[in-house]
């Protein structure tokens, strides 16, 4: 005797005369199907600010049904905030059913906190100059900004990724570089996702401090008016990176975050399903949803 599905209907201690419904089991309806879902990245402080925190990222299988539906929901990445040094916006959750890959927490701005300790984040911004203090998370799901530094002006830190930290500033071109994120192949590639945006400088010194790996948004950099190649820039659209922290002076806004994106992927032969962009790589199928949409099992 033993428990079985049949689609989605549960058949308790099934036997056929003598014989087990082993092979039964596996064939009837019951599939795996693998995800990985990241969220949006927070935006970049402002005003020699931190860089944005990646978006959560969440990865793993879940056994499907026939007829069975996941609703996904894809997280924006956080708008630039162009609040006289303000810090960074927190990008937005991305969703499959009851997985949550949270937000990215926004940079830190020259006066203003981004999120401190909070499990509503997925990796936090880094800190300011004149507010040096790393920001941080406890949700698992990402890692803590890295630290400011307050000397001649200075830099802000790097965003955490969800692979690392965020480094932080010791130094007017020293730090402040975002946390890489993480590598996934799910896709068929390996590909980095969710990278922490590098913190703001004030410095004309060519040095950027760079975004980490997965999508992370280049700090700022320069002293006084700039062009625009010093302003930061904004995290990869569909990594969850986050946005780059702001140099100093002028208009001096951190970057936008990037959005998040969700993919899942299952062998061919086991099961077909319909949501997404559809693509295959050798034995699989795989299911690219850059925006909110159901993934649903059809046979």
């Amino acid at each position: 005797m033993q428990t079985v599905y049949i689609g989605n209907t549960l058949v308790n201690d099934v036997m056929l005369g003598s014989q087990r419904m082993d092979d039964l089991l596996t064939i009837k309806g019951r599939a795996p199907v693998t995800y990985l879902v990241v969220a949006g990245g927070g935006g970049g402080g402002n005003n020699i600010g931190g860089g944005g925190g990646a978006g959560g990222l969440l990865s793993g299988s879940i056994i499907t049904a026939i007829q069975q539906s996941y609703t996904i929901t894809i997280g924006g990445g956080a708008p630039q905030n162009t609040t006289s040094q303000g810090s960074g916006s927190n990008g937005n959750d991305s969703v499959l059913n009851a997985f949550t890959a949270l937000k990215g927490g926004g940079g830190s701005g020259n006066g203003f906190r981004g999120i401190t300790t909070s499990s509503i984040i997925g990796s936090a911004g880094g800190g300011s100059y004149a507010l040096t203090t790393a920001n941080t998370t406890t949700s698992g799901q990402g890692n803590n900004g890295g630290a400011g530094f307050d000397a001649s002006f200075g830099s802000g830190g790097g965003g955490g990724g969800a692979g690392a930290v965020g480094s932080a500033a010791t130094g007017q071109t020293t730090g402040s570089e975002g946390g890489n994120g993480k590598q996934s192949a799910i896709n068929g590639t390996l590909t980095y996702y969710a990278g922490g945006g590098g913190g703001g400088r004030a410095t004309s010194a060519t040095l950027i401090a760079s975004g980490g790996q997965g999508g992370g948004g280049n700090g700022g950099r320069s002293f006084g008016v700039a062009d625009a190649g010093d302003n930061p820039t904004a995290g990869s659209a569909n990594t969850g990176g986050g946005g780059g922290g702001s140099r100093w002076g002028g208009a001096s806004f951190g970057a936008a975050g990037g959005s998040g994106i969700a993919i899942l992927r299952y062998l061919s032969s086991q099961m077909e399903a319909t949501g997404g962009q559809i693509t295959t790589d050798g034995f699989y199928t795989i299911h690219t949803f850059t925006a909110s949409g159901t993934f649903q099992r059809t046979s």
